[in-house]
Parts: C-alpha cells; sequence; structure tokens
C-alpha cells in the first residue's frame, strides 16, 4: 500500500472545520401451486393496514392476493440469501399467519386460497398519510398502568401508563417513550431514566413497545412504514385521552426511542407538541452499519441482532411473566412472530445500499427529518459508541422545525443524560413546549445524583457532581419564559466533556461551552494541513513538479491492532474505563503531526482526508484518525474516519469540501486500478 504526497500525484489534504480563532420466508412458498385436487375452503381473516396486510387462517393453507379487477397481485418474499423476490402465492407458517409486505396502495384487495374456496373479506392498503379520522382515537380509552392500544390496522401494542398523582387529580402534561426495548414493562422496578426523570417533574409517563417487540402484536421487520405510522396513532390516542393536559404529548428517549420519534414525528400527527431525541443517528445504513463502506461489526451489528432475537416470541422474561399471568392478548399477539423479517441475516448480503422498496431510505432519517414542524431538543456525542457520531450532519434537514435547540458534546452514547447542565435544559423544554408552564427544576437535584451514578458507575463521584442553579425565576410567566427560552442561541456546543475544572477527570461535565446560530456555525472555515517530509503535516502546499513528488508506504495489516480498545471487562459508560490504544506500528501505517498550535482553535463539523493512493490490490481498507498530542507527549482521540477502497465513488449532491459522502451504491463500486495512484477521500466523522 503507498500514499503519496506529491502535489500532483500524491498529496494528502486533511480539511478540519476551525471555528472563532479560525428473512427467511417464514412460511413462505416457492411460488408453485401444490399438486392435487381442490382443498376445502378455510377462514381467512385478513387486515388492511401501510402497505401491507397480515392475516390468520388455517397453517399450511397456500394464499394468494387478488386485486379490485381480480387480477393476481405479486407478492414480495425473501428467499434464503436474504433478497426480496416476487412470487405468486406464498404459505401461511404454522401459527396460521402470514404478512404479505410491500403490497401497493389500493382498495377491495380479497386474499384467497389457492386451489380452494376461501377468501378474506376485501381490505383496504393505505398509504402511510392516509389517516384514520379522530372519532378512532376519542372512542380509545386508555387507563393507568399496564394494558393495549389499537392501530389502524387492528394491531394491538403492550402499553404501560403512569401517573404522577390521582387521575382526578389531573390532566397531567404527558410523554411518550416508544421503542422496541421494553417501555411497556409494568414492573415497577424497570422504568427508563427518561421517564424517571419527566416522572419526577410531575408529567404522565406512557411507555410503548413497537409492534413485534414485547407483548405488542405485530411482526418485526425494523423501520418498515407501519412502525412509522403506529407512532402516529399512539401519540393521537394518547393525546385524546382526559387526563392529558392540553391533548397534546411529547416524545422522550435516548437512542432507540429517540430514532422512534423521529419516524413518529415525521408523520406529523396533530397533537405532537414537541420532540426530545437523544443519541439518534441519520443514515443507519451508510453511516452506522457500513460507514465508509466498511462492515460495522461492533456495537450496530450486535444491536441488530439482539433486536431479532428480542423479536422472537416470548423471548423476553417479562413476556413470559405476563402470559404465566395470564394475558391473553400477549400470548395471542406472539402468534404472528413467525413473520418476522430478521435485519440481521440482511446485512451480509447487503453490503451495498439498498434501493428496493425504498428500503435504504428508510433507515435514513435525514431522508425525511424535513418533514418534521414540532419544537425539537436533539442531543448528539461526537464519539457516541454506539450510534455513531454522525447525526449532526442531518440538522440542516431540520429546516421546518419551528423551534430547534442543539447540544453537541464530546463524549459517549449517554453523555446527554450525565451531563446535568444537558439535563436541565432537556426539562425545561418539556416544561415549556409540553406542559406550556414556567420552568422549575429544582427537582433534579435530587433525582440527578442517581441517574448519573448508574451511568457512569461512580455514585460517589456523581453526588459531588454540581446541579445547576435554576435560570428562570418562580415569578417569571410562562409567555416571557417563552420568550427568554426561544431568544437563546438554538446550537449549544460543550467542549472537554470530562475535563471541567476542579471536577474528578471522566465525570460529565463541560471545561468550557459556545452557541452558535446554526450548523454547520456560519463562523467555521476550512483549514488545509498537507502530508509534509518525515511524517510532519504543515500549511505549506508542496512544490514539487508533477509527478515527482516523495511517496509514503505501508503494509496494511489489521492484525497489528485490537479490534476493541476497551479492555475486556471494561464499561465503556464508567467514568474512567480502562482502554488498549497502542500507537500505531510504522510498518503498518502512516502518522503525520502538525507543529504545536499557537493560538485557541475550536474544531466543529466533518473534515475530509483527500488522498491519492496506489496498492498492490485491488481493494484496501482505510482508516484516519485524528488525535490532539498533548504538551506531555499523550495523545486524545478526536475522530476517525473510514473508508473501502472499492466504495470510493462520491455522492457529488450531498458532499461538501469538507464533507465526502459516498454512494454506496453497487453500480458505483470500482477495484483500484493496477499501478495508478487514484484519488479517495475519506470522511471524518
Amino acid at each position: 500500500m503507498q500514499v503519496g504526497r506529491a502535489a500532483s500525484a500524491a498529496v494528502l489534504v486533511l480539511a478540519l472545520v476551525a471555528a472563532g480563532c479560525s428473512s427467511d420466508s417464514s412460511g413462505g412458498s416457492d411460488g408453485g401451486k401444490p399438486s392435487g385436487g381442490d382443498e376445502p375452503a378455510v377462514e381467512i381473516d385478513a387486515h388492511g393496514g401501510t402497505g401491507q396486510i397480515w392475516m390468520r387462517t388455517e397453517p399450511g393453507t397456500e394464499l394468494e392476493l387478488v386485486d379490485a379487477d381480480g387480477k393476481v397481485v405479486p407478492i414480495q418474499d425473501v428467499d434464503d440469501e436474504s433478497n426480496l423476490v416476487e412470487v405468486d402465492s406464498r404459505t401461511a407458517d404454522d401459527n396460521g399467519a402470514l404478512v404479505m409486505r410491500y403490497v401497493p396502495v389500493g382498495e377491495d384487495y380479497v386474499v384467497r386460497q389457492v386451489d380452494g374456496s376461501g377468501k378474506s373479506k376485501p381490505v383496504d392498503v393505505t398509504a402511510p398519510d392516509d389517516n384514520p379520522p379522530q372519532s378512532f382515537y376519542e372512542k380509545q380509552e386508555i387507563k393507568e398502568g399496564y394494558g393495549y392500544l389499537t392501530t389502524r390496522d387492528g394491531t394491538k401494542l403492550a402499553i404501560n401508563v403512569t401517573l404522577p398523582g390521582p387521575v382526578e387529580d389531573g390532566p397531567y402534561p404527558t410523554v411518550v417513550e416508544y421503542s422496541g426495548y421494553d417501555p411497556a414493562n409494568p414492573e415497577p422496578s424497570l422504568v427508563t431514566i427518561s421517564k424517571t426523570l419527566a416522572g419526577g417533574q410531575g408529567f404522565a409517563t406512557v411507555g410503548v413497545n413497537i409492534r413485534g417487540s414485547g407483548c405488542s402484536g405485530g411482526s418485526f421487520q425494523l423501520w418498515e412504514d407501519p412502525q412509522a405510522v403506529d407512532g402516529y396513532d399512539v401519540v393521537e390516542t394518547i393525546a385524546a385521552q382526559p387526563w392529558v393536559k392540553g391533548n397534546q404529548v411529547g416524545m422522550v428517549g435516548i437512542s432507540y426511542p429517540a430514532s422512534a420519534m423521529l419516524y413518529t414525528a415525521a408523520t406529523q400527527p396533530p397533537h405532537l407538541a414537541a420532540i426530545a431525541p437523544m443519541a439518534a443517528y441519520d443514515d443507519g445504513f451508510r453511516a452506522l452499519l457500513w460507514p465508509g463502506g466498511i462492515q460495522n461489526k461492533g456495537f450496530a451489528r450486535s444491536w441488530v441482532e439482539e433486536r431479532d432475537k428480542n423479536a422472537q416470541p416470548l423471548e423476553e422474561e417479562w413476556t413470559q411473566k405476563r402470559v404465566k399471568e395470564g394475558d391473553e392478548t400477549c400470548k395471542e399477539n406472539m402468534e404472528l412472530r413467525g413473520q418476522n423479517v430478521p435485519l440481521s441475516k440482511m446485512i451480509d448480503a447487503r453490503p451495498f445500499f439498498p434501493t428496493e422498496n425504498g428500503l435504504g431510505d428508510s433507515f435514513a432519517p435525514e431522508t425525511f427529518v424535513d418533514k418534521i414542524e414540532v419544537p425539537t431538543f436533539l442531543v448528539a456525542s461526537w464519539q457516541d459508541e454506539q450510534v455513531g457520531g454522525h447525526a449532526p450532519t442531518m440538522l440542516p434537514k431540520l429546516e421546518n422545525v419551528p423551534h430547534e435547540y442543539v447540544t453537541l458534546l464530546n463524549g459517549m452514547h449517554t453523555e446527554g443524560l450525565a451531563n446535568p447542565t444537558v439535563l436541565q435544559r432537556w426539562l425545561e423544554f418539556l416544561q415549556l413546549y409540553v406542559a406550556e408552564q414556567t420552568p422549575d427544576t429544582s427537582a433534579l437535584a435530587g433525582i440527578y445524583p442517581a441517574v448519573a451514578g448508574q451511568i457512569i458507575g461512580d455514585g460517589d463521584a456523581a453526588k459531588t457532581m454540581p446541579v445547576p442553579p435554576e435560570r428562570f425565576s418562580k415569578d417569571t410567566s410562562y409567555e416571557d419564559a417563552l420568550a427568554q427560552y426561544e431568544d437563546e442561541a438554538p446550537v449549544r456546543v460543550l467542549f472537554d466533556e470530562g475535563g471541567a475544572p476542579g471536577q474528578l477527570p471522566g465525570v460529565p461535565l463541560a471545561g468550557f461551552e459556545e452557541t452558535y446560530s446554526s450548523y454547520p456555525p456560519k463562523e467555521t472555515e476550512a483549514t488545509t494541513w498537507y502530508l509534509g517530509p518525515d511524517g510532519t503535516l504543515t500549511s505549506t502546499k508542496p512544490t514539487a513538479p508533477e509527478g515527482e513528488g516523495t511517496v509514503d508506504a505501508y503494509t496494511s495489516d489489521p492484525s497489528v491492532r485490537p479490534e476493541v480498545n476497551l479492555v475486556k471487562g471494561q464499561d465503556s459508560w464508567a467514568r474512567l474505563p480502562k482502554t488498549d490504544w497502542p500507537s500505531p506500528s510504522p510498518e503498518n501505517s502512516l502518522s503525520y503531526v502538525s507543529p504545536a498550535l499557537t493560538e485557541d482553535t475550536a474544531m466543529i463539523g466533518s473534515g475530509s482526508a483527500d488522498l491519492w493512493i496506489k496498492s498492490s490490490e485491488k481493494d484496501t481498507d482505510l482508516q484516519v484518525t485524528l488525535t490532539e498530542v498533548r504538551p506531555d507527549g499523550k495523545e486524545t482521540y478526536v475522530q476517525s474516519g473510514w473508508l473501502r477502497a472499492s466504495k470510493r465513488k462520491l455522492d457529488e449532491k450531498r458532499s461538501t469540501e469538507l464533507q465526502p459522502l459516498i454512494t454506496q451504491l453497487e453500480d458505483d463500486a470500482a477495484p483500484l486500478p493496477a499501478d495508478e495512484f487514484t484519488p479517495v477521500r475519506v470522511e471524518i466523522y
């Protein structure tokens, strides 16, 4: 592997922003019709939904789909290689269940038995924006405690309601946490941190399990349209309850529920007041599962595998307990789980961005967040070890959000919940836009130490962390408080998280902060460094004549460094976890160091390593890591970027000077040419 640094044929340009100072078939058939005579007619109970039809009938019944004109409609199925294929018919599984996905919008579809007289009543398949009338939501009665909520296609979602006081003392400001974890789990010891915090501030909290998870009905395919429109139905049903203040709700949560609320908000439920997503992602395929075209075999893949596993019937202890104690709805809801479509099996089969049925875009919130039209409080961490540091890429797409508040900070996945100044702004946001009251976060002092101690694993350190003073006087009117909040800069960047003066190293407090009117900040300017001789990084552009530059070479060998930098048995969220970060081998990598910075420099946003490379192989994987070299010679990790050279084709419409984004389309892939330097741009997250 060779990386050159000549001006014309072998130059690396490192541009960073400087601001301030510078499934399997699940019972599906092969499409053929059975031999033999007619089969006896069976009852087919079919339900039309958003882009799909789900049904129950006799196990082993072969079924086909017929449109209003009597024409057989091809059915989507997943073959043994996890590819989507079209078949003429499919067979109900051992529970008599079948889900037909990606059905075109239309009326009066009929599911009928192949070689038999059984058929369903006519059903309609709807678009995501074809919503039920308000009366559908108003007629549902949701009570405190555990229960079920019915969606537009008849699926029953598990739900758990916690009120901060007697129902007769309401109505209460209300927030919803919607995810595929266990938000509906009624066990009192199993509550999410964000629900605990909101509940401690006088909010009613509602936990709802996504279809195909927990005790919820339906089958599971991650981020298909029905999960988004279910979120719409959840918001509208809860908002219609008499114990909900103002008949409007907010949505809260970190990670999975954060992403779920982006999908929900994009469907524009009329009674959604605001959302507060922490640690979401912008592009699940290109930036998370395949960053730079290289499969992320760390958290991203294991998370998907865990979701597929937990979606299996009665996989979780709390669902087993519900059924054992006589929950017939939970038991019945398990019958469609044989129709789950496991994403984990598709990852290896799909190394390129999937375009069929909009599958790739369905994993990319950046493609639809422009539809969100409610106040939004978003938190993202640059070094998020779970969803990555790419989420800020979608911030410019939130162009229709009326009041947008963004907190960006270095640190790990849970940094937003662990930092008391972030939590304070989060609670203020919910009180202003959901409860519509003057913020009072005085209860945070009593709640925060336990929350922070649970996250960082150091209760004593959490107790010593200062809770910020109240920012609003109790005498301030709601209108004045709202005006004060909205007058603040919308983008807040916390620097040196874990290095606050006077605090123990690693506690989630920032060394300093800056605010900006937009992201990327208008104050930023691209700063360019070049590869220089002897491992230097210089601001001086090389002047060697074309073709006469020097060449730096290394042998690519991933085995010389550990795949995981966290020492085994360590918790990545701990205050100071032990890591194994060996210095790069000079034989197997190249390193370049700039002169010491002579003035304060703030770097915010994406960067690009622009390289000319030549390889002895047709393909190679590149990792670019940016660190800060301290005066004592030790390094502080800043950020990384990755690229599989064969997937180097840039998406010209989405790429910028500071952020090269590759297409990851199969038609754009190409091997490296032999004996020839090739330009590539590596995105630094």
